[in-house]
Formats: structure tokens, C-alpha cells, sequence
């Protein structure tokens, strides 16, 4: 049976999301997979005619949507309160955005669709509008699963990473390594990798915390007391985990074909190596939740906003995906 189609989320208006869905449907309208916008088809027609991209927009619903797909832009339309001028965000398109994420969410539990992919939102926006969540990953978690606890996953064709923290200042990220965090997404990460990725078994590869993994204790005792116990305790378990590593020589590609994802102790750690590998077709992935979801690893770009400069390579991988994992998981 053919899959339902993804859905796409309308993100921060007044940022590059329109567009890369506007990209992504010329790149992928006769080849798939298909998906439908939950955006305003007005703001998507004007962007459009702006940028002199060639896309009809049809409203649609899920059900209809694969027909319509390689004519028109299926769009489920998700109201905005005002028009959307590039580079210039307002707390009502930041409502209009937390609203498009959860209806989204809502259709893929509902299996109305097979998963969703995120488009960039601008968080300050967000807060200012009443978000009460560090991103969308746990914005999708609470909506699916409130006892879940949602990993980030950035992947790319080079790298796969997993932070311990991710949206939290440093000295906040170094204060929560803890044997009970990294075990609990240790093993996480290993079960989402073999039903996601068929990783089975998933070798993981965890980072240290302090330049050359505190060379035993010299420059710092996270690794000895609190790193290598809980990679231990991850071996005992059956995950095939290996570390603590030096941060600075676990990237190199002969180091890489030793692991299929790296746990990082905090966001930087991880995200500085996928992005300087995979900068244009990094995607985040959120693991360990009942519906798919995948997004860009990049911005909203208000600098180049409607100017038709932004690359959508990010967001098609995130498609692509998307699609693959749904696929896998239908199997």
C-alpha cells in the first residue's frame, strides 16, 4: 500500500520555509514522496508569483492530496492573521506556526498522515507568543507522547549525532552529565536506530566531556566517574557502546566508520562536526516517539528571506527521509 503523505508545516512566515516548500514541490512533484502544506495558500500564491516559481496551489486534505500532488501544491489551509512581509517576524505568525506544528502533529497520530517535516521557526517569537518548550522536538513529544522522552538525532550521509542536552546554556549542559542521562538515551538511541535506520546492532560512540577525555582523570573526573560507568552500564545492557573518546579525534573518517551515531555530552559538541560535514543535507530527526518527524538542520535565514536565494537541499534530505523512515516503520 502506498504511504499517506507527509505533512509540511508552515514554520516562521516571515522566514525561508514557504520558499523551501515551494523548492521542494518542483524538485519532487512527479517522483514524491508527496506531500501537503498546512500553511495559508494565499501567502504561498504571492510567495510564489514573488520568487517566479511555477506552482499552482490547489486546497486539499490528506486524503486527496497524492492526486493533486503532481499538478498543484496540495495546501490544508492554516489561517494567518496578517501579511507576511520577509525578515520580519510577529508574535501572530508565531501563533499561526505553533498552530500549523500541531495540527501536523495531530494528522500523523491520527496515521492521516506518515509523518511530518518541520519547517525552521524563530523562537523568540515563539516565547513571546506563549510557547512553553525548548523547541519543537519536545513541543512534538508532549503532543504524542508526555511520558516520552524525545531524542535528537542530527543526521547526514557523513555523521550521525545525539547531544546529551540540547538547548540549555554550557555550564547547565555540563552540569547535567549524569550516569541515568546518558544510559537512558544510550539505549534509546540503539532501539530508534535499529527500527529507524536498521542499525542492528547500533554501534555508539560516546564523547567525553573534557579536552582528551580528561586523560584519566587529569583534566577533569567526568570520564572516570561518571562517563565510563555509564558506558559501562550500557555494554552490561547489551548496547554496543565504546568510549568516553577524545571530542577532538572521534570525527575523522576513519574514526567515523568504526560508529553508526555518535553521543555527544552537549549541543555544540555534536552539532559543530554534522554541520561542518553535512552543512547542506543535515536533518534532525526526532527519535522515540510514535509519530515521524524530521526537519532542516538550519534557520529561518531572514537575511535572504524572499529573495529567492534560499537552498533547499536541507529540507529535501529532510523529506527524503521522512519518507524512508515512515516506510521502514510500516514494514
Amino acid at each position: 500500500m502506498p504511504l499517506p503523505p507527509i505533512a509540511i508545516t508552515m514554520g516562521e512566515p516571515s522566514g525561508i520555509g514557504g520558499e523551501l516548500t515551494l523548492s521542494a514541490w518542483r524538485a519532487r512533484r512527479r517522483t514524491g514522496p508527496a506531500f501537503i502544506v498546512l500553511d495559508c495558500p494565499e501567502r504561498l500564491a504571492a510567495l510564489a508569483r514573488r520568487l517566479g516559481i511555477e506552482a499552482p496551489i490547489r486546497e486539499a486534505t490528506p486524503e486527496t492530496a497524492a492526486d493533486i500532488f503532481p499538478d498543484a501544491l496540495p495546501v490544508l489551509p492554516s489561517p494567518l492573521a496578517a501579511p507576511v512581509e520577509p525578515g520580519r517576524p510577529t508574535t501572530a505568525q508565531a501563533r499561526a506556526a505553533i498552530a500549523s506544528i500541531e495540527q501536523a502533529t495531530k494528522l500523523a497520530a491520527a496515521g492521516r498522515v506518515a509523518a511530518l517535516v518541520t519547517n525552521p521557526v524563530y523562537k523568540r517569537s515563539l516565547y513571546d507568543a506563549g510557547f512553553a518548550y525548548p523547541g519543537q522536538t519536545e513541543f512534538v513529544g508532549a503532543l504524542t507522547d508526555p511520558a516520552a522522552q524525545p531524542i535528537m538525532l542530527l543526521a547526514g550521509p557523513q555523521l550521525r549525532v545525539a547531544p546529551l542536552t540540547t538547548h540549555v546554556p554550557l555550564t547547565e549542559a555540563i552540569a547535567a552529565v549524569s550516569v541515568e542521562k546518558i544510559v537512558r538515551l544510550g539505549a534509546g538511541l540503539a532501539q530508534a536506530l535499529a527500527q529507524d535506520f536498521g542499525c542492528a546492532p547500533a554501534r555508539i560512540a560516546v564523547a567525553g566531556l573534557n579536552p582528551h577525555a580528561g586523560e584519566e582523570g587529569k583534566m577533569g573526573r567526568e570520564e572516570v566517574d561518571v562517563i565510563g560507568p555509564a558506558v559501562a552500564a550500557l555494554r552490561a545492557a547489551g548496547v554496543a557502546a565504546t568510549g568516553p573518546f577524545s571530542p577532538d579525534s572521534m570525527f575523522h573518517a576513519s574514526a567515523r566508520a568504526a560508529y553508526d551515531a555518535a553521543l555527544c555530552m552537549y549541543h555544540d559538541q555534536a552539532l559543530i562536526p554534522l554541520k561542518t560535514l553535512d552543512f547542506q543535507s543535515g536533518v534532525n530527526v526526532t527519535l522515540g516517539l510514535p509519530v515521524v518527524r524530521t526537519s532542516p538542520d538550519h534557520g529561518t535565514a531572514f537575511d535572504i528571506a524572499g529573495k529567492g536565494l534560499a537552498d533547499p537541499s536541507s529540507f529535501l534530505a529532510a523529506l527524503d527521509l521522512a519518507a524512508e523512515i515512515a516506510r521502514r516503520r510500516a514494514t
